[in-house]
This record gives structure tokens, sequence and C-alpha cells, in this order.
């Protein structure tokens, strides 16, 4: 679409809201390009009126493309094609087809794009001249896609529908069924039986009235739903879901309008079964994962609690202090499991893991007093989310880092800074303590930091460094973008 927008934008005269018109419809027209057998090439009046070039392209998958080559961003001179020009010129469609012959298309035929009562583009229809066998099937998909491109140039496709996945709507081939005006099969092809038989049907399609037989087949009790309702009596454009216990089919409607007026529709389907079946699986996976990462949760909590307990019992100083440290790493790996219960997925917002292990090393904070009073505690930066692999191991990582400086620095505040490179992700803890002792080397380091180091350079594959500030100690981790 940003080749239709950068053409459209820098060589005609279209205003935005015909661009936007011109843009819906080639998100739409490769069901066109199916059901005409034929390549669709939008061609857009140059701002000079020297002739038209080609904005968009669709290659159709039912049958084989007949314009082998590119023609977006070709230029096509006035007078070179006269179908485009007269189309242009007219507003009307220029279909030379052979007499004897009236179903088949013409080797170029031209449909004028019509918005607010003026030809605004052309779609260039260009059928294989190879000849070929067409049988009842072929006959549908034509006279189909005669009365779609009737509807392009009375502006009345493509129809407004913001509803379904896109990823999911189903394809001309997937099975199409052509109703009356009165909701009636008239034909359906043989995709298009078999997708509904997986519903239970066990009647002929043709001659049935659609919208009766979809009541039948859910399988629902009460009244059926509306937009299902409407969507299968052809009377609104729209992607619903028809399931019932047995399969499920996604049905896409288009109504088929001439001079105003509805004279039919056209539903596709696409046997989505086993899609949704392992959508369903997946969804039921994640609820587990999550109840996991719960329960994992509450049990770290209730370590901690014990190990908070235990240590207000112990005689000595040393005591409270180890099974304190201890209750903040427990701690801090439960905030990981406690922001993974919460996600639909296995990341996690880091920034406010951070931000709850600050709290956590906040309120044992008073246990080590600053020397100027009270200590400060703030992060910078931000690192967004990160997969659970990673952010429990950084978790633990920030955890020790701020712990120590706040118990052996002393420090008036701490600073945690999350910095994103291109390289990968940099942890700086900065504190104004008291500062490394004279001489320090990681073969010094106490429990805490012998931690850090081994869950930087082992689970992490990074590298931790440490060095005086002025005042204090900054602490730097770098994460390569490998392991990120």
């Amino acid at each position: 679409m940003g080749t239709l927008a950068r053409i459209v934008g820098e060589r005609t005269d279209l205003t935005s809201a015909e661009a936007d018109h011109l843009a819906r419809l080639v998100e739409e027209w490769s069901t066109i390009a199916d059901l005409a057998l034929s390549d669709l090439v939008l061609w857009v009046p140059t701002w000079n009126e020297a002739g038209h070039v080609a904005a968009a392209h669709v290659r159709p998958t039912t049958a084989p493309t007949a314009v082998p080559d590119d023609l977006v961003g070709s230029f096509m001179p006035r007078g070179r094609r006269p179908e485009l020009d007269q189309a242009a010129v007219y507003g009307k469609p220029v279909v030379p087809r052979d007499p004897g012959r009236p179903g088949a298309p013409a080797a170029l035929e031209a449909y004028p794009v019509v918005w607010a009562g003026r030809p605004i583009g052309i779609v260039g229809r260009y059928a294989s001249v190879a000849p070929r066998v067409v049988g009842h099937l072929e006959e549908v998909y034509l006279e189909s896609a005669d009365d779609l491109l009737g509807m392009v140039v009375a502006g009345a496709f493509p129809v407004t529908d913001g509803d379904g996945d896109p990823r999911q709507a189903p394809r001309v081939g997937d099975g199409m069924l052509r109703l009356t005006a009165a909701g009636e099969v008239e034909y359906a092809s043989p995709n298009a039986t078999t997708a509904i038989r997986r519903l239970g049907l066990a009647r002929d399609l043709v001659g049935a009235r659609f919208a009766d037989l979809v009541a039948r087949l859910v399988h629902r009790p009460g009244p059926v739903d509306t937009a299902l309702a409407s969507v299968a009596a052809g009377r609104t454009a729209g992607s619903v879901d028809l399931e019932n216990g047995t399969a499920t089919v996604i049905l896409q409607g288009i109504p088929l309008m001439r001079e105003g007026a509805r004279v039919g529709a056209l539903l596709f389907c696409r046997d989505v079964t086993d899609l949704r079946r392992r959508e369903r699986a997946l969804v039921s996976k994640d609820a587990t994962i999550r109840e996991i990462h719960h329960r994992v949760k509450n049990n770290l909590q209730t370590v901690a609690a014990m190990l908070r307990l235990q240590g207000r019992r112990a005689a000595s100083h040393e005591t409270r202090q180890a099974l304190s440290e201890a209750e903040l790493r427990v701690a801090a790996i439960a905030t990981v499991h406690e922001s993974l219960s919460g996600m639909t997925g296995e990341a996690v917002d880091f920034d406010g893991i951070v931000d709850r292990i600050i709290s956590l090393v906040r309120d044992l904070a008073p246990a080590y007093p600053a020397e100027s009073g009270s200590v400060r505690i703030v992060r910078a930066g931000s690192w967004g989310e990160l997969s659970s692999d990673l952010a429990t191991p950084l978790a633990m990582v920030v955890s020790e880092l701020v712990h120590n400086a706040v118990e052996h620095g002393r420090p008036s505040e701490v600073e945690v800074r999350l910095e994103q490179q291109p390289d990968g992700l940099v942890l700086a803890v900065r504190d104004d303590g008291r500062g490394l002792p004279e001489g320090f080397t990681w073969d010094d380091a106490g429990l805490g930091l012998s931690i850090v180091q081994s869950l930087v350079s082992g689970d992490l594959h990074g590298e931790c460094s440490a060095e005086g500030a002025d005042p204090g100690t900054a602490v730097t981790v770098r994460i390569p973008l490998a392991t990120r």
C-alpha cells in the first residue's frame, strides 16, 4: 500500500479521499481477480493528463497470469491503449467482447473507478487469450466477476467491512456460494459444499434458503446471531463464524448490487476447524502457564514470609541479616513470576519489575541507614518488555546490586539506569556512598557480587565492571544483543 500511496501522491492530483477509496479497492480486489481469472492493474491519471500510470497490480490464484511483468510504476501515454482512454473520458466500462461468447472476457477490458461522479482511476482487466475449457464453475466465477466490476464502476465496491481477521479471510478457491436476491443458494462450489457438509449438512445446498440451513446447523439455543443471519441471507457484508460442535467455517459475504438494488450475494467460506482447535489449545496452554506462574509466585512469597518470620526470631544480627538477604532474593524471583502470571505471553514489563524490586529494597533500607539520613532509590531509562528467560536473572542482578549498594555503601541516593544500545542492554547502578575498598578486585567480592558475577557471565553471557565514582561506586552490566 506504500507504493500505491507514493505513486498517487507524487504523480497524480487526486485528493486524499479519492486516494483512500483506491486504497480500499486494492485491499479487496484480489477477490475480483480470482473470480475474473484475470490480472487486474489499477491505472491512475497523471497530474498533467498526459496518460496513466500503473499504481497497483494483482494476479489471480485461480488461473495463470496474463501479465508476467510487474507493471507498477510504468507509464501509459494517451492514445496507446484506446480502452483506457475511453473509459477515462466517458466514465463507462469498455468491454469489447465477442458477441458469440459474451461471458468470455476480452484480452483487455477497462472499468472506470468512479468516485463522487468522476473517474479517478481505471481497472484494467487482462485475461489470458489462450484457449481453455470453461465449465460451470468458471462460468459462475466470470459472471460474479462481472457483477463486482459493475459495482466498482458504480462506486458500490469495496463494501465497507471492518470485521474479521484478513489473514483468515476465505479466498475464492476455498469455497463459494452464490445466492439469489431471496437468499436461496443458486450455486455452490465443490469446496463450499464439502466445508458446509462438515457442519453436518445432509441435504443439497442448491435451492435451499441458506439462512434457514445456518439456523439448523449452528445448534445454539435461542435465536441465531443477527450478524450471522444477515450475512447468511446475503443482506449485508461481513465476516462471521459458522460453528457447532463438529466444525467451524468462516463465512464472508458480499451483497451483489445492480442499479442500487440487491440482486444476490456471494458467500465465500473456509473450513477453519483445525485452525480454531489449535487456537483453543494455545489459549488453554497459555492459561495453564499463567496459572503455574501464579502458583510459583504464591509459593515463593510463602517462602519469603517464612524467612521473614525466622529472621525476627534469630538471636544474632548476622543471622537476621543473612535471612533478610535470602528473603529479598526469593522476593525478586517471585516478582518476575507475578508479572508472568498477568501476561499473555512469555515476555514481561521489566521496568515494572525493577520498580517493585526497588520498593522491596527500600523496605530494607532502614536497617542500613545512610550516613546523611534516608536513602533515595530511583530508576532512570527503560528496557520495556523482556523474555522471561532474560528477566529472571536480570531481576536477581538488579536486586543484588541495589541491596549491596544500600548495605555497604550507606549512600543517600542510588540510581538504577536502564539503557538500550545498538549492541545490547546496559544496566548501571550508581550510588554516592563510601565507594569501593582500596585495591578492590572481583576476587574480594562478597556473596552478593559473586552472585551477580555468576549470573552475568553464565546465564546472560555478558560482562560486569565496578569502579569508584566521585563519590560512591558505579557498577555496569552489559548484556550483548545476541543474548537479548
